[in-house]
């Protein structure tokens, strides 16, 4: 039983974005082009060179930020601000899926590569802002990125989360590997399955998901 494997969970760690929300929302359009536009603005390029350099420090650093920061010694604060001041309007209170995260046994908490400030509008507009111990962003890891290492370690020692008893929840496979690593039990949010040793679990219904483990 799918129960069993999540027996000793006492600490339930999710993700935000396309986690918490349907990707069918695509809040992320939004944010892709308000950092395209941060990005030739503040480095005088032309779209299209911003654009691929977006893409590109995605790939290499783990967020825009990251390179943003490590090449340009960009100041993290404004461009949080900026690129998250997107409309919700897409987003609708899911009253199943906060049901099944109430029925949660222990500490819930999000951690997630945005700020804290748009995670919490945006568990608000999902009917999910009450539901939560703790909400993180990559501020709370010193704008360190997920997929990196050094920055889940620095948001579970803020929290005093103990990995073997907790469970990662997170759309995109890359940043699972240092949860598993770490000894958490992983769970990909995605429409499509990844083959991947670091990811335990696999599921494109968060709400029936965690309805079979609470069973």
């Amino acid at each position: 039983m799918l129960a069993s494997a999540f027996s000793h969970v006492s600490t339930w760690v999710f993700d935000l974005d396309n986690t918490l929300y349907p990707p069918e929302a695509r809040l992320f359009d939004q944010i892709e082009v308000k950092m395209t536009n941060w990005v030739a603005e503040t480095l005088n390029v032309t779209q299209a060179e911003a654009d691929h350099l977006r893409k590109h420090y995605w790939q290499k650093y783990g967020t825009t930020l990251a390179g943003l920061m490590e090449e340009h010694g960009a100041d993290p604060r404004p461009y949080l601000i900026d690129v998250h001041e997107i409309s919700l309007d897409h987003l609708e209170v899911d009253q199943r899926l906060a049901d099944v995260i109430r029925a949660l046994p222990g500490r819930r908490i999000v951690y997630t590569n945005g700020s804290e400030p748009y995670a919490r509008r945006v568990l608000d507009a999902r009917g999910l802002e009450d539901l939560f111990d703790a909400v993180y962003g990559v501020e709370h890891a010193e704008f360190r990125p997920k997929p990196e290492r050094q920055a889940f370690e620095s948001v579970f020692k803020k929290d005093e989360l103990s990995p073997n008893s907790a469970a990662m929840f997170e759309d995109e496979p890359r940043n699972l590997a240092a949860p598993f690593e770490l000894g958490m039990r992983t769970v990909h949010v995605a429409p499509d399955v990844v083959d991947a040793p670091h990811i335990h679990h696999h599921t494109d219904d968060l709400v029936g998901f965690l309805s079979q483990i609470l069973r």
